[in-house]
């Protein structure tokens, strides 16, 4: 059930790439799923097509000490029987072209690699630049039929510490459902979790609020990508992660509101959001962002156990300058001026019925609130992540703005579980400006 292609020497050791002997393998569920299965996908989840979704876990060694691949890759088999759509892959329909899910067992993708750094070292680089090394860098297409929709990536450091690192097509489902899927295979590998099916119906209907726009705001059009779902950016795009402590957040809510009431009023995201917008309002001076994009969990439409596109869409217009105004004032804004767009988004793509490509992800400037994520639910072991973190990639040029969950343990003994990570994917101009408007500001590396 297990094919392994050995790919030693794909990666060199010199020091620019301190990754090597990458190894690639496959593994597919324990059971047959069936000739016939397969999955329907929304209207929803065909807007994200062009949208791929980064997961990475950091571990001391201790998570993983006398664990091998094997062990690692046993507990795949039951979890993959569970989560069966994730091995199969992409179809069009004969009649029309639409993309379905054909449930035809290819398997998830298992990358092997080894680190020359340690994992202190690596943790060391607060921005996470180069983390991407840790992930494969998964594109769906030109062979549609024949590209895995999931890649799990396991890299030793040479301290005995790991990474486990997740690449998800946005096509099976948002963040949440790709942090509940690894979160999953930890359960299984610790032995927490019966064999069982999950209730997967072949389609997935949602209810959202009426709309009386014609078009969303949140969705822009991009050349049609045909086979090879990828979008081109005008700009190269980089990523950084700010970590923001209990003790810097709460400095910042307490400057935001001082003794106001309307401090309980507005959770963290809503106030580091609003904060982020002003920055990089300042930043783009004269092209300030006046609409953004907000995208929010909505627990009530996962019904069943398996991975949906439920998250809440909403676009905030600002009729006044960005720059200029306080926290507060953006933070009500991002709080209570938010307007639904999935409804728009749905009837669009039905009209389009999969003839058009669209992106969502900096489209406009996209804050996405991770929040309630339970993305330090990976455990091995019993041991808890030192440090997780999500990015996305297919983007815009707008970028994104993702506010998750900090670590839970702090090494400043401040309560690190109340901190925030905010992720950042921007033009790479904009990054070395943000980082200085936001130490110089607010003390945030």
């Amino acid at each position: 059930l297990s094919l392994s292609l050995s790919l030693s020497t794909m990666v060199s050791t010199h020091v620019e790439n301190p990754v090597y002997d990458v190894r690639l393998s496959s593994v597919v569920p324990g059971r047959v799923t069936g000739e016939d299965k397969v999955q329907e996908l929304t209207n929803m989840d065909l807007m994200m097509k062009l949208h791929y979704i980064r997961g990475l876990y950091f571990f001391k060694s201790e998570a993983v000490q006398g664990l091998d691949i094997f062990d690692l890759k046993e507990p795949m088999f039951q979890w993959l029987d569970l989560y069966y759509p994730t091995s199969g892959r992409i179809r069009r329909q004969s009649e029309n072209g639409r993309p379905f899910i054909k449930c035809n067992d290819g398997g998830v993708r298992i990358v092997e690699a080894r680190c020359n750094k340690t994992l202190d070292e690596w943790l060391a680089m607060k921005d996470h630049s180069l983390d991407h090394q840790l992930l494969y860098n998964q594109i769906l297409g030109p062979d549609l039929g024949f590209s895995p929709l999931v890649f799990i990536q396991f890299t030793w450091f040479k301290c005995g510490g790991f990474s486990v690192g997740l690449s998800w097509a946005h096509i099976l489902g948002d963040i949440f459902s790709a942090s509940t899927f690894i979160n999953m295979w930890g359960q299984i590998t610790a032995g927490h979790v019966s064999p069982q099916s999950l209730n997967m119906p072949n389609t997935r209907k949602y209810e959202f609020p009426p709309s009386t726009a014609k078009k969303p705001f949140s969705l822009k059009r991009v050349d049609p990508a045909g086979d090879y779902w990828l979008t081109a950016n005008n700009c190269k795009m980089e990523t950084h992660s700010f970590h923001v402590t209990a003790k810097q957040l709460n400095h910042i809510l307490s400057k935001t509101f001082g003794l106001s009431k309307a401090a309980n009023k507005f959770p963290p995201f809503e106030v580091l959001s609003a904060l982020m917008w002003n920055s990089l309002a300042k930043i783009r001076g004269e092209f300030e962002p006046r609409i953004v994009t907000i995208c929010n969990d909505n627990s009530q439409s996962r019904e069943n156990d398996f991975s949906s596109n439920g998250q809440v869409i909403s676009i905030v217009e600002a009729d006044f300058t960005v720059m200029n105004a306080n926290l507060l004032e953006l933070a009500a804004l991002i709080g209570e001026k938010r307007v639904d767009e999935r409804r728009m988004i749905e009837e669009l793509e039905e009209r389009e019925n999969g003839k058009s490509d669209f992106i969502m992800y900096g489209a406009n400037l996209t804050f996405v609130n991770l929040e309630e994520a339970n993305i330090y639910g990976l455990e091995l072991k019993g041991q808890k992540p030192v440090f997780a973190n999500y990015t996305i990639a297919g983007i815009g040029d707008e970028g994104v703005v993702l506010v998750l969950p900090g670590p839970e343990d702090s090494e400043h003994g401040d309560g690190g579980s109340n901190g925030r990570t905010l992720t950042v994917i921007l033009p790479g101009n904009q990054i070395s400006e943000l980082k200085n408007e936001l130490r110089e500001k607010w003390g945030i590396f």
